[in-house]
């Protein structure tokens, strides 16, 4: 059973008692406490609905949190990399998770103490994170050559098709996303308006004071500080101009995807510096977007005709991780579509086209429609139907046999120790 952290920032509960917390495990330089046992079995326990206090499922965690540090261990030994720019997106990624599963960035803001971006830069979180992937980086290098044959899937076939679960509802998806954009007018106003806040802070002005007084950003309460952080703990343009300031210097405003920024370098140490910014967002009017969805209105009018949705997300979708592929956002089960866009799916026929629908994605919103590819009914699993699947199935058996050695020898190999 493997184990590890994801769900990283909980562990912000954690740090201020490591101090005092008792060392349970030693492997290699890293330790495990008492707290970061008790935080991950209580996760798996709710996950998993069952009881917390289990002896057996201490154990169970206890050893696979062992395996992950151990694996930790020779991913440093073997000098893998994860760069500041990797940390950054998964980072992104977890958070934008959990405000989904909170239930949006306010709540989690509460939930935790500090705002989303300050997580974004805290060095324990990151730090956290680093290691997780390292610890992913060195699975993924092992496994690369791993492959299985025609035979091993049908032998793993034969033995395991009594309990492999009947295959669900699934959709093939596709979808092109348009965000509304502001009129020309309002970003030239927003633009004079940061200016003019530069002039008066160049002019004498406090920044801290007017950052409380007019940014929108989180950290205003601070007066705008954003802490200690190094490259790609920002987005590009806000980067591009943070590192390259003197001490005490203050940027002309800077345009980025959140607004328009005002920068001031407040200290330099090594390669990480320590920023204050006011924050002007780009507000999009109900006219914005009554012309964003007339567009996708458009734009779908174009696909019911017969022209390829395909070819029409690339040439008008925005949404980047999709757009080159022609929107494609795969083959999705009935039990893991957005919610979003559960209904419209579920009650769709193969070839349907929704209509223009609202989309949320992390601290911004467009619009997109849907495009139902193929839909595949319920059924058992069969070696015609779902080889491919089956393929990875057996893949993935492999691999966590493999997997299971290495870390075997791994344990014969590195120190570690239990101080139960």
């Amino acid at each position: 059973m493997r184990i590890f952290l994801a769900v990283f920032f909980f562990v912000s509960m954690t740090f201020a008692q490591k101090s005092l917390d008792r060392i349970i495990a030693v492997v290699d330089k890293e330790v495990i406490t008492e707290s970061d046992l008790n935080f991950t079995v209580q996760q798996l326990a709710v996950q998993n609905r069952v009881d917390p206090t289990s002896k057996e499922l201490r154990d169970r965690v206890l050893d696979g949190m062992i395996n992950d540090k151990l694996v930790l261990a020779q991913a440093i030994e073997d000098s893998i990399i994860v760069s500041d720019e990797e940390v950054t997106e998964r980072l992104e990624q977890q958070i934008s998770k959990m405000m989904y599963q909170i239930g949006g960035q306010q709540k989690m803001e509460e939930m935790y103490g500090m705002t989303v971006n300050r997580m974004k830069r805290d060095f324990q979180f990151r730090e956290l994170v680093r290691k997780q992937m390292l610890v992913q980086k060195i699975q993924q290098q092992r496994q690369a050559q791993l492959t299985v044959s025609r035979r091993e899937v049908d032998d793993f076939f034969n033995t395991y098709k009594d309990s492999i679960p009947k295959i669900p509802r699934e959709f093939e998806l596709s979808h092109i996303y348009i965000e509304p954009k502001p009129d020309s007018s309002v970003l030239q106003l927003l633009m004079i308006k940061a200016q003019r806040i530069v002039d008066s802070i160049k002019s004498g002005g406090d920044f801290a004071d007017f950052a409380k007084r007019y940014s929108s950003d989180g950290s205003a309460a601070q007066g705008g500080d954003l802490g200690f952080a190094r490259r790609g703990s920002f987005v590009k343009e806000f980067e591009e101009v943070a590192f390259t300031l003197n001490v005490g210097e203050i940027s002309k405003p800077v345009k980025t995807q959140f607004g328009y920024h005002i920068i001031q370098l407040v200290e330099r140490h090594g390669d990480a510096v320590r920023t204050r910014h006011i924050l002007f967002p780009v507000q999009v009017s109900q006219t914005n977007d009554d012309s964003t969805i007339v567009q996708l209105k458009h734009i779908r009018e174009q696909a019911l005709s017969g022209i390829n949705f395909g070819i029409l997300a690339r040439k008008y979708s925005e949404d980047n991780d999709t757009k080159d592929i022609g929107g494609d956002l795969g083959k999705v089960a009935v039990d893991q579509l957005d919610p979003a866009y559960e209904d419209f799916v579920k009650s769709a026929k193969k070839g349907d086209i929704s209509e223009p629908r609202k989309l949320t994605v992390q601290n911004k919103y467009g619009y997109h429609i849907i495009f139902v590819r193929s839909i595949t009914e319920e059924h058992t699993i069969n070696l015609t139907d779902d080889y491919k699947r089956l393929e990875q199935l057996a893949l993935q058996f492999k691999l966590s046999q493999k997997y299971e050695q290495w870390v075997e020898n791994l344990r014969k190999t590195i120190y570690w120790e239990k101080k139960l």
